[in-house]
């Protein structure tokens, strides 16, 4: 029933756009009621598998020309993304950039194939619109994910349109920002050989890939922060990339995605590295191992493992702020964690953010929250005067943007 509810909106969502908006919201309203009460994996597994199968609502309308904006040379559409960790194996990639998102974020990828962490790993604390995961980068491997990429990647450029700009329209294979989330595997002794072996594979097939090093649920993962470990890590990386054959466009952009739990020195660490290798952007932030309230009174928030979700807007956001000032706005930030309606994608995009991404406020409000984001997000430029994203990038620090 589910799925032909969805299927349906799939329908009318290419007719007009009264109808598409109606039945959206309508639905909703059905169905998100019914996936909170299945156990939270199992539901996460049925939105993906309906993705994947275009049982999916696809937004047809423009978006408004306010929200465009170019970043590493290629035009997003509008600066909202979904983040790693939705779609850890790329199987809903062209079902979620349909939902209206401006870029869409795949992986964790690790080498090998792993299980992640015993169940159950995912909990909801719905109240208070948070999540405590300790999945573990549960991954079917770089050789599935490159397959499932490769044949993507050979559909959408044959869908490529031409374009005489030098900026390009969309992304490596036609429409739509692509980025691949690299991680390492639980029991590596080589991380640097992990990161290298996923760029190998799968930077091919990306618009952009992100090094991530601050999931708080592979042990020792985090300590990949420190100042010599990150720089020798991303020249690694970086080396590896560009090593290999690039069209004329070169090779995607390399970011780093970081924790919320850092401390000054670590800030002023990872800026310096970011400056001092050129590194083409950072994420701010992964998951956080604080529990900050009121979500740390929840019975289910003392599981082990990292929260996203409302409570940790302030926190990333502040992280957000801290990175603009010490990178000095030189480095390209994508805000993240916590957002949930279009003021705060705004908030994050006056503290520093270029682009923005979000999860779990997708997981609580379904498909309806993406349009209802982009239409606030427009609004709070247009209200303050601003012509484009870009213009209110650090808007908050403007010493830095004169």
């Amino acid at each position: 029933m589910i799925g032909l509810a969805i299927a349906g909106g799939a329908y009318v969502s290419t007719t007009d756009e009264a109808t598409f908006c109606g039945w959206l919201f309508k639905s909703t309203e059905l169905v998100n009621p019914l996936f909170a009460l299945l156990d939270a994996e199992f539901a996460h597994r049925l939105a993906v598998s309906a993705a994947a199968h275009g049982f999916v609502p696809r937004e047809k309308r423009p978006d408004p020309p306010v929200l465009g904006i170019e970043v590493w040379g290629r035009n997003f559409t509008n600066p909202i993304g979904l983040a790693a960790g939705f779609d850890k194996n790329a199987e809903a990639v062209e079902g979620l950039l349909g939902l209206g998102f401006g870029f869409v974020e795949v992986g964790s990828v690790t080498p090998q194939p792993q299980e992640g962490n015993p169940k159950p790993r995912i909990f909801r604390l719905k109240e208070h619109g948070a999540v405590v995961n300790r999945c573990g980068f549960n991954s079917e491997g770089i050789v599935v994910v490159a397959k499932r990429l490769g044949a993507q990647h050979g559909k959408r450029k044959m869908e490529e349109t031409s374009s005489s700009s030098d900026v390009k329209q969309g992304g490596k294979a036609g429409p739509g920002i692509l980025g691949v989330n690299l991680g390492k595997n639980k029991t590596s002794e080589d991380a640097g050989a992990d990161y290298v072996q996923g760029v190998h594979s799968l930077s091919q097939y990306a618009d952009y890939l992100v090094i991530n090093v601050s999931s708080p649920n592979t042990p020792g993962l985090r300590q990949l922060q420190g100042r010599k470990q990150l720089k020798e890590l991303v020249k690694k990386v970086q080396d590896a990339r560009d090593e290999m054959q690039w069209a004329e466009d070169g090779p995607p952009p390399l970011l780093v995605k970081v924790a919320p739990d850092l401390s000054k020195q670590d800030l002023e660490d990872i800026a310096a590295v970011a400056l001092a290798s050129k590194l083409d952007g950072l994420i701010i932030s992964n998951t956080t191992i604080s529990r900050p309230p009121p979500a740390d009174a929840h019975p289910l928030a003392q599981e082990a493992g990292g929260l996203s979700g409302k409570p940790l807007f302030d926190l990333s956001t502040q992280v957000l702020r801290d990175m603009y000032i010490r990178t000095g706005g030189k480095v390209t930030l994508i805000g993240c964690g916590g957002v949930t309606s279009g003021e705060d994608a705004y908030k994050k995009i006056r503290s520093g953010a270029t682009l923005v991404q979000l999860y779990t406020a997708l997981a609580y409000g379904g498909p309806a929250l993406i349009p209802r984001i982009k239409a606030e997000l427009a609004e709070c430029l247009e209200r303050d005067g601003f012509k484009s994203v870009q213009e209110a990038v650090g808007a908050d620090f403007k010493p830095l943007k004169a």
